[in-house]
């Protein structure tokens, strides 16, 4: 069994009209809500053998801020392939992982995140991925298992989404305000 947990970047600031969009920041609403499902997810007790991100300015600040409300979270390994990446690229990424990772937490960016969510699930995915279709906020978080003891097996459809959180399911003050 493989299990993929895919992490949006929280929400970033758009202060700066100058700043290349790599280098925005996470803005105090994000910083909240990325520290907020860290937590979250050390409560539920999921645990990652890998960390791999996006070396985006806001992600590297996302898992800054996730790691304070999660505790000891693994060193990411920093890929700039994975900015701004389509779904397809995300895949490549997944099936190169390494098989000795059972429990993948991968940060990144959309759309392409939601997509992947949506090429690696199938389509009577239940009400969880009927959201993702709606929308994958800021700061969400998927968590997909696959009946697969390879990586380079994980394919589109075979997965399972075995939840799908967003940072106002735990705390309505972090809801929608056009992210």
């Amino acid at each position: 069994m493989k299990t993929l947990t895919i992490l949006r970047h929280a929400k970033s600031g758009w202060d700066d009209p100058v700043l290349r969009d790599f280098d925005r920041p996470l803005n105090a609403k994000g910083q909240r809500a990325a520290r907020l499902m860290g937590h979250h997810l050390a409560s539920l007790g999921l645990r990652f053998d890998l960390v791999v991100a996006s070396s985006a300015v806001r992600v590297r600040e996302t898992i800054d801020d996730f790691a304070r409300g999660y505790g000891d979270l693994a060193e990411p390994e920093w890929d700039k392939t994975l900015y701004l990446a389509s779904a397809d690229t995300l895949l490549d990424h997944i099936h190169a992982l390494p098989d000795s990772a059972d429990r993948v937490l991968m940060i990144g960016h959309n759309p392409g995140l939601e997509d992947l969510v949506l090429l690696l699930t199938p389509n009577d995915g239940g009400h969880a991925r009927d959201a993702v279709e709606v929308k994958f906020p800021t700061a969400s978080v998927a968590e997909i298992d696959f009946a697969v003891e390879r990586w380079a097996d994980a394919k589109a459809a075979g997965g399972v989404l075995v939840r799908f959180i967003r940072p106002r399911d735990l705390d309505v003050t972090l809801g929608p305000d056009g992210d």
